[in-house]
């Protein structure tokens, strides 16, 4: 049956529904997006504790307290033979960043690298490739927290030659559990990155 034109709907609320569904489309995605990511982010567990590792270098990934201290450790161990640390502050030195160093004893001071130059995960990756390549690392293990392991791990892997081999070795966040902000904060992070760096 025909219908007369002021019976049709209007321009103006047939582009109101247009947008309406445009916006459920992409909210929708948006929470597919964040739920799978927030897995993926909170799946890796805490290694460092269970894990024996032996590599070359470790990458010191700066941002929490017990992150040096492990990748010291390592070196003390000898279980890395090389350590870099990335992304400290400009004018900071190794025993400002941590003042326990010379209990450590034997750790040559010449086998750890400070990178003053990154302030992203992504600055951590292309600064630090240039010092594993100059030391000839092949196994690096990447140390930072886990809850930043699955982006810092994704990032690593799209920055270094594949002949380069990747090890997580993931350490707690802090002293508590990360709440919903924390976690949430990172998921949006990891899935920035996604679009852009790996």
């Amino acid at each position: 049956m025909w219908k007369s034109k002021s019976s049709l709907p209007s321009d103006g609320l047939v582009k109101r529904r247009r947008i309406l569904t445009l916006s459920v489309i992409l909210a929708v995605i948006f929470i597919t997006a964040f739920v799978r990511t927030y897995h993926e982010v909170t799946a890796q567990p805490v290694n460092s504790w269970s894990d024996d590792i032996n590599v070359d270098c470790a990458v010191v990934l700066t941002g929490g307290s017990n992150r040096v201290r492990e990748g010291l450790d390592l070196l003390a161990r000898g279980q890395a033979k090389k350590l870099i640390i990335s992304g400290v502050y400009r004018d900071a030195t190794l025993r400002e960043i941590y003042p326990l160093w010379p209990f450590y004893g034997d750790i040559r001071e010449q086998d750890v690298a400070l990178d003053r130059k990154s302030t992203t995960t992504y600055g951590n990756a292309q600064q630090s490739l240039p010092i594993v390549e100059a030391w000839g690392c092949r196994d690096v293990a990447l140390i930072t927290s886990h809850l930043h392991m699955y982006r810092a791990y994704r990032t690593f892997e799209e920055s270094y030659p594949s002949q380069i081999q990747l090890v997580k070795y993931a350490v707690k966040s802090g002293r508590s559990e990360a709440n919903f902000f924390e976690i949430s904060t990172e998921v949006l992070k990891t899935m920035f990155y996604g679009l852009w760096a790996f």
